[in-house]
């Protein structure tokens, strides 16, 4: 078996058992073949613990970010992994390798009135009725349900079908979880099914083609056009500012962490704790503004 096909039986376990997104596939993709270029003629199922140090090292020289060093090692580390359980090595070439540290990043929250700004004039006023609809139901479902875009994309139009408080939400993986489902989600949402009734579309966000949900390149221009009537910088808005504006805006209400991790659907709650960094910075800020001695002590 070649090394192209050791990747592809690979890439397609990442797919058939761990229901990895097709752009997490080509990511991996892209990466495995930049380090098989880099020990050629080597063949990377082949490579050494030395080969592998010698690309980690050529990714140091080439300036790359700590993030992008620390993906393509965890991918390389799981590639191999993959060899070992399939009997076609015996060792793991990157097992003495650390992960360079990566400081956890999130984006910027949009404010409360902002969103509020978004939701009451950036889903008026479009081109056409439809693209109201869809703007408001999108809008409504990403912030008050957290979900990320892949999951809001991939909705059933039957979603909404049952009456209860919560959504079914079909997460990474496979993983299933419920959320709550505010009324006026669930408005916006039965309007837009009702209005696309005679597309005969099995997505709640049918694309341009009604047997396939919209992409993520339709949804950004959506997005975007929503941002610019509610006058807000287009580049601060984004399905991941709305996910991470649903948990930072929760958190400072006196949400649980734990319920948190359930409402995003984090596998581990130590994806979830990075939030705590918000809430950390939020606490200094208030006490520095309104602590009597602050002045004093800071």
């Amino acid at each position: 078996m070649s090394d192209d096909r050791y990747i592809d039986a690979f890439l397609e376990m990442l797919a058939s058992e761990r229901g990895a997104a097709k752009l997490t596939r080509v990511a991996y993709a892209a990466d495995l073949a930049d380090a098989a270029g880099f020990v050629a003629p080597t063949r990377l199922e082949k490579a050494t613990a030395s080969d592998i140090a010698a690309y980690l090292a050529s990714l140091s020289k080439q300036k790359l970010s700590a993030r992008t060093s620390a993906r393509r090692l965890s991918c390389l580390r799981q590639y191999y992994r993959f060899l070992m359980l399939e009997s076609v090595r015996e060792d793991d070439p990157t097992a003495r390798h650390i992960a360079p540290k990566v400081s956890a990043t999130l984006p910027r929250p949009l404010a409360e009135d902002e969103i509020r700004r978004l939701l009451e004039h950036g889903t008026v006023g479009h081109d056409d009725e439809r693209r109201d609809l869809v703007s408001r139901a999108a809008l409504e479902l990403l912030y008050t349900t957290g979900l990320r875009i892949s999951e809001l994309l991939a909705l059933p139009a039957t979603c909404v079908q049952a009456k209860g408080p919560m959504l079914l939400v079909r997460g990474k993986g496979g993983r299933e979880r419920l959320v709550p489902l505010s009324q006026a989600a669930r408005d916006a949402a039965d309007a837009l099914v009702h209005y696309d009734r005679g597309l005969g579309s099995l997505y709640l966000f049918p694309g341009r083609n009604p047997v396939k949900p919209l992409t993520r390149q339709g949804f950004d221009k959506i997005l975007y056009a929503c941002a610019v009537k509610a006058e807000i910088d287009p580049e601060r808005v984004s399905p991941h500012v709305l996910r991470h504006s649903f948990a930072s805006h929760l958190l400072a209400r006196g949400a649980d962490l734990r319920a948190l991790q359930m409402l995003l659907g984090h596998a581990d709650i130590a994806t979830t704790q990075i939030y705590t960094q918000v809430m950390a910075e939020r606490l200094r800020q208030l006490v520095s503004a309104h602590h009597p001695l602050a002045a004093v002590t800071s």
